[in-house]
């Protein structure tokens, strides 16, 4: 197995996963730490090593709340999957996690890289669900990349605008993507094929692959895209508000000024745990999602991608994309099917010949608290970590999550779902959509086709 690999920087060496024909590599750098003068700036390459580096556990998560030590019963997220409260935080988190079958570097197997989400405000690399192992067994090298997250990731203010003119902000959005042209130059050492790259998010996640899809320099460094939850377009227009560079340049003076801090060269003085305290005093997740998410710069987030198609300034790549029967109801509309759809006409109208697929997550999720098809339970399927969620999955769940990460594994190596499950047997046939066919796979207690009429209420807004 390929144990210990040369990138570009120095060497690390990774470990055996539960399956010893998989090596996982975790916490590999792609940038300098952005700690000290680099606070809320730009990521700056990493520097070269010397000796092996030792990659066997997952970096620190993003500077963010830590996880609820005992969570009410309505906390779902933190029952789900945010367990530990006393996983390591630090600025100190640009890193990602490699899982590669490969047991050469000259084996050109497909790659995906993933996007966690949360909000733009928490989330991390080390959560149980984004395990790369199983994906990795279909002959993918998976990448999960860290990135700064709340203010550390989204401030703005004119100090910076001045430090670095041409990205005074979204630094998140610019991890990611420093994250992905480290691999497109590196993977090749893992036994990956930098020519067949997949980038894939779900949420926050999912929205942030919108936006490199919408960014050129982006673009440059992948084929296709998976976009799970994600929103093409925003309902929710107080809650994720479009802002331009001179309002978050008002908000990160106002946040010094409460901090009480009169520059950027004191902000960067305070400790973590003081900006930590302070995140929790301006008001919290509420608060931060009004204030720190990605700003309108023309760059690293050019606008929504509906109208970045509709305008001729973007032709988006070829998606596998869905929602969860009960995310982001608004007056009766799943806005995440409703953005999907549009985008189809869309590209239908601007004759874009891309095979997109899209889908319905309509899974039973067992448990006591009765959740229904949440947002982001779709996880433990496309990975098909199931095993390590409390929740009492049956046999059938374990068939439904099978064929899922099949054809999202199938996606990923040709820009197809179908082909045969792992036991060479062929997945239930999956036609790419047509607006006028309406025909989603859902996923229930089986995977099948079919058509889903557009509710007359989401006709008034295609």
């Amino acid at each position: 197995m390929l144990r210990i690999v040369k990138t570009k920087l120095g060497t690390v060496e990774g470990i055996p996963a539960a399956d010893p024909r998989i090596t996982a590599f975790k916490s590999v750098p792609f940038a300098k730490p952005p700690v000290g003068d680099l606070r809320f700036a730009p990521p700056q390459p990493a520097e070269p090593w010397e000796g092996v580096r030792q990659c066997y556990k997952f970096p620190p998560i993003p500077v963010q709340p830590s996880p609820n030590r005992n969570p009410p019963p309505e906390d779902v997220y933190s029952r789900e999957w945010s367990v530990d409260p006393d996983i390591h935080v630090s600025e100190d988190c640009l890193y990602l996690n490699i899982w590669t079958p490969a047991k050469t570097g000259n084996e050109k197997l497909p790659v995906y890289f993933w996007i966690f989400g949360g909000g733009w405000q928490v989330g991390h690399t080390a959560e149980m669900e984004f395990d790369g192992e199983r994906i990795a067994r279909r002959g993918i090298v998976v990448v999960t990349v860290n990135y700064r997250v709340n203010l550390f990731g989204f401030t703005c203010h004119p100090e910076l605008t001045k430090e670095y003119p041409d990205a005074p902000t979204n630094a998140g959005l610019q991890d990611q993507q420093a994250g992905l042209k480290w691999v497109y130059e590196n993977i090749e050492a893992f036994g990956g094929d930098k020519e067949n790259i997949t980038i894939g998010g779900q949420s926050a996640g999912g929205g942030s692959v919108l936006f490199h899809i919408g960014n050129p320099d982006s673009r440059k460094y992948f084929k296709r895209a998976v976009v799970e939850s994600g929103l093409f377009l925003n309902p929710y227009v107080d809650l994720f508000p479009n802002r331009p560079i001179s309002q978050t340049e008002k908000i990160g003076e106002e946040f010094f000024k409460f901090c009480g801090c009169n520059s950027l060269a004191e902000m960067r003085k305070l400790s973590t745990e003081e900006l930590r305290q302070k995140w929790g005093e301006w008001g919290g997740f509420q608060k931060s999602v009004e204030s720190w998410i990605p700003t309108w710069d023309n760059k690293f987030n050019r606008g929504n991608i509906l109208d970045l198609v509709k305008d001729g300034k973007c032709t988006p790549v070829p998606v596998l994309t869905g929602f969860t029967t009960d995310e982001f109801v608004a007056n009766g509309i799943n806005t995440v099917e409703l953005g999907i759809r549009k985008l189809q006409k869309l590209e239908d109208e601007k004759n874009i010949n891309n095979k997109n697929y899209f889908y319905k997550f309509d899974v039973p999720i067992p448990g006591w608290d009765h959740p229904g098809k949440f947002h982001s339970v779709d996880l433990w399927f496309f990975f098909e970590t199931l095993a390590k969620c409390w929740r009492p999955f049956t046999g059938v769940h374990y068939d439904v999550a099978r064929q899922i990460c099949d054809y999202l594994c199938n996606f990923i190596k040709c820009g197809d779902p179908n082909g045969k499950d792992l036991n060479g047997q062929p997945l239930p046939h999956w036609e790419p959509f047509e607006f006028e066919k309406e025909n989603f796979m859902e996923f229930t207690t089986g995977c099948a086709q079919n058509r889903i009429p557009v509710s007359d209420e989401m006709k008034k807004y295609l």
